[in-house]
This record gives structure tokens, sequence and C-alpha cells, in this order.
């Protein structure tokens, strides 16, 4: 089964940043799509947001080697 939520750690090695700057974008994301602190944030919320291509950050978090 593959993984559809994103996490700050995976935000942080995909976008290069500091895993206290990744915290502060995943609240920022949740906050602009208006989730509670349980919610998860998906991988397209986080591509939408973010202006990503879906796939390759599915294909990064998963593991998926193209």
């Amino acid at each position: 089964m593959r993984q559809i939520t994103i996490y700050p750690k995976e935000v942080a090695g995909i976008l290069g940043k500091s895993l206290t700057t990744a915290q502060t974008l995943v609240r920022t994301i949740k906050d602009a799509y208006a989730k509670e602190k349980h919610q998860a944030l998906t991988i397209r919320e986080f591509c939408e947001y973010k202006g990503l291509p879906y796939t390759d950050v599915f294909n990064m978090v998963n593991g998926i080697k193209e």
C-alpha cells in the first residue's frame, strides 16, 4: 500500500529545508486548507500549494524509482 500523506520530515528532505522550517510550512498549508491539527496533509495538497508535480513527489515519498 502506498502512502498518500506527507510529513514534515519528508517535506524537509524534498525541499532541502530544516525540519523546523518544514514544520512551519506544513502548519501554513494546513491553515490554508482549513485543516484541524489532527488532520493529515496529503501529498496532493502539498503539491498544489507549492506548485510541484504530484507524480514526482508521490514517487519520492514512496521510494519509487523511475
